[in-house]
């Protein structure tokens, strides 16, 4: 892809992603993934989210840590270090085409998961928690977006906006970092990593201006269109090669 494709398909999404993450808790994996799974493929643009994931989640955990709800972050990881594995082996096993209609489908789900978190209401409780995190771990390995099911457990739990960013992190960092060594990094050019990680650090140094100025409830229907539509368009890429 030239420089000019990677920065529309690539950079933006997770630019913009970026700066919702830093300011609700979530964000890259539902705007930046399904764009990253439709232009690098399922496999390299999963790990190539993965990748990207570890190192936001590192950047906004180490400015808002002291918030953290580490019981609640112990749960989720106790379930999620059952539901990477599984998803990891579905990556493995599915060929492509399938795997982008699979994957396409899986981001359609989180996005409707963050559509409606009064849903979270179930998940209360330990066994709600570990559910979670079997989910989200799936999900992630899979999709890479698995922080709506960690979203709808902190609805369900009454978490506070302050408390669930740091929480989020700390899950979806050890999320995406164990996928990572399942699944090994992607092998993708220099523009591609160069662009992948401006965007971060630029979500990142925008993300808390952004949310002091903007409606969150905007922010959050700009974040879920994005997201939607480039999950439809990966299903429609993996229809079309199947």
């Amino acid at each position: 892809m030239s420089p000019v494709v990677v920065a529309l398909l690539v950079g933006v999404p997770l630019a913009l992603g970026a700066t919702l993450q830093r300011t609700t808790g979530l964000g890259l994996a539902l705007v930046g993934a399904p764009f990253l799974v439709a232009a690098l493929g399922p496999r390299d643009g999963v790990s190539f989210g993965n990748a990207l994931q570890s190192v936001l989640c590192t950047l906004v955990l180490v400015q808002t840590w002291r918030d953290t709800r580490w019981a609640a972050v112990g749960l989720l990881l106790a379930g999620a270090a059952v539901g990477v594995p599984l998803g990891a082996l579905v990556v493995a096993t599915l060929p492509e085409a399938p795997l982008l209609v699979v994957v396409g489908l899986l981001a359609l789900v989180g996005v409707g998961l963050s559509v409606l978190p009064a849903a979270g209401a179930v998940l209360r409780g330990t066994s709600g928690g570990l559910a979670s995190g079997v989910a989200a771990g799936f999900v992630n390995a899979t999709a890479g977006v698995g922080g709506p099911l960690v979203s709808a457990y902190g609805i369900s739990q009454r978490i506070e906006r302050a408390a669930f960013v740091p929480t989020a992190q700390a899950v979806l960092l050890a999320v995406n970092l164990t996928a990572l060594l399942v699944k090994g990094l992607p092998d993708l050019g220099a523009t591609t990593w160069v662009v992948g990680f401006a965007a971060i650090l630029l979500g990142v140094l925008l993300g808390g201006p952004v949310s002091r100025r903007l409606d969150p409830v905007t922010g959050r229907r700009l974040m879920l269109a994005v997201a939607a539509l480039g999950a439809l368009a990966t299903v429609v890429r993996g229809l079309v090669e199947l």
